[in-house]
């Protein structure tokens, strides 16, 4: 599969709007309802997990990178999706998750990940070394690079040709903004050579000119970001000379992050600017959340005995539990809407709860017990039409079809 991320980059270099979208959730019902708008055609499907989601100690999702492969599999196999199909994918795979230790530590445990995820099968692996650690001062570009090939040396050892690498990192932390921006810098083609020119020269003194021969992309930052409240539409013009460098090097493209909340143009454009890889994560779940929000208000148009109280479950969990939005909600009148509403979708931190999960089937059950009206089904969801189904899946439905929108826009952009 990675011969096919080589083969979409060629064709991207030579000038065709061919890409891939690359979806970074760990969401269950999110993942069902993206295998969901695969299940008739035959495209490959790349699905990556960030350091902190997932690593050797479990991360955030409890699972190493083994469980995590187990875990989207059989995700895909429901969902009758052949996981040969799947292209998994690592994503700033360095020291960030101990970045508060000193750098030898945090060194080791990055190198430990790295071998972790390379033996569990994944194949794009995406190597940043770019945070400093807690002995470092300030971290140069040099020794960012030195670090990277010396995961690159685990790497190859572990899995070797079977690989491919994304270097650079002009991309938010994982887990997105915590602050609100006024501007954002388009990355200059200086910095891109210097970046590249460090990489290759590191590469090369640990004797991985091979491995870097298998660099299919770089990060860099387009001008396209989002927070809590805003999003940085993409606008070719200032993106002109940073799409022309992508040209001078051998077989390399561009990698966006933080691209969720684009328009199809503003998506599409970035791919014509070569950025084939586009990065979506918190859009997905944000429409995870669309949907049973809406589901909360057909509800409510019921009148069940026995209401799921799904939305004041959410609001309770998140504020007897602030560690996962707290830093990304400006405290003020504001804060309530925007902990449930912001763009930064810190909710899926908490679906995995017990009450939410208890809240949630609650109201599956009032939904297919209740058989809403089309009229009333239609109100809530933007005029969404359910199609036909048993009364038990039209909450499964509603998910499939409102995620399925959104990766029905990548899909498009990423289409010659």
């Amino acid at each position: 599969m990675t011969e096919l991320l080589r083969e979409i980059v060629a064709d991207n270099r030579a000038g065709k709007r061919r890409g891939i979208p690359s979806y970074c959730t760990a969401h269950p019902e999110t993942l069902s309802a993206i295998f969901a708008s695969y299940r008739n055609d035959t495209d490959p499907i790349l699905v990556e997990a960030t350091c902190n989601q997932v690593n050797q100690f479990g991360g955030y999702t409890g699972m190493d990178p083994k469980a995590f492969r187990a875990f989207v599999e059989g995700l895909a196999q429901r969902e009758g999706v052949d996981p040969a199909r799947l292209i998994l994918g690592g994503d700033h795979l360095g020291p960030n998750p101990w970045k508060g230790e000193p750098a030898d530590v945090a060194m080791d445990k990055a190198r430990a990940m790295v071998a972790a995820y390379v033996e569990a099968g994944f194949t794009k692996i995406h190597l940043d070394a770019s945070m400093a650690c807690a002995d470092d001062g300030v971290l140069g570009e040099d020794a960012m690079a030195e670090r990277a090939a010396a995961l690159c040396a685990i790497s190859e050892a572990a899995g070797g040709e079977d690989l491919c690498y994304v270097i650079g990192t002009e991309v938010p932390i994982p887990g997105g903004e915590t602050e609100v921006l006024d501007t954002l810098a388009v990355t200059r083609p200086e910095a891109v050579k210097r970046t590249y020119d460090l990489h290759r020269e590191a590469f090369a003194a640990h004797n991985l000119d091979a491995a870097f021969g298998r660099v299919i992309a770089m990060v860099v930052q387009p001008g396209v970001d989002f927070g809590n409240d805003q999003v940085f539409a993409f606008d070719p013009e200032p993106t002109r000379a940073l799409s022309a460098t992508a040209l001078d090097f051998d077989d390399l493209a561009f990698e966006a992050h933080s691209t969720d909340y684009q328009s199809l143009g503003g998506l599409a454009g970035l791919v014509a600017a070569h950025f084939p890889i586009l990065k979506v994560g918190p859009e997905l779940t944000f429409a995870f959340r669309q949907a049973v929000v809406a589901l909360a208000h057909i509800e409510a148009e019921l009148r069940p005995a026995k209401p799921s109280r799904l939305v004041e479950t959410i609001r309770a969990e998140m504020q007897a539990n602030p560690r996962d939005w707290r830093a990304y909600i400006a405290a003020g009148p504001r804060e309530e809407a925007m902990m449930l509403y912001g763009l930064s979708d810190r909710v899926r931190y908490y679906w995995p709860r017990a009450a939410l999960q208890a809240a949630l089937k609650s109201l599956y059950a009032n939904i297919a017990e209740g058989r809403p009206e089309p009229g009333i089904i239609a109100q809530f969801t933007g005029g969404l039409a359910t199609g036909e189904g048993a009364p038990d899946t039209l909450p499964r439905r509603i998910v499939d079809a409102m995620v399925g929108a959104v990766v029905g826009k990548y899909r498009a952009a990423v289409r010659s």
